[in-house]
């Protein structure tokens, strides 16, 4: 083994290291990304929901309320 294989062998472990920092860093950020369309996945699904909530006491309250005064009974 001669100078240049050493260098060589140096070389080569610093770009492997390199390599890996740089993919462990872009499956951090893809990781990272998931997280963020999960929250807005589970934010839309309560939205959804709360929306259908809402659809359904509407529902109720317009088969349960009396008619609502027509203008002319309230400005008479």
């Amino acid at each position: 083994m001669d100078a240049n294989d050493s260098g060589d062998g140096k070389q080569n472990t610093a770009d492997m290291t390199q390599f890996v920092q740089n993919l462990l860093t872009q499956m951090q950020t893809r990781f990272q990304t998931m997280k963020v369309l999960d929250e807005m996945g589970e934010r839309k699904g309560e939205l959804e929901q709360s929306i259908n909530d809402l659809r359904a006491e509407m529902g109720a309250e317009a088969t349960q309320s009396p008619p609502s005064p027509s203008n002319k009974d309230v400005f008479a």
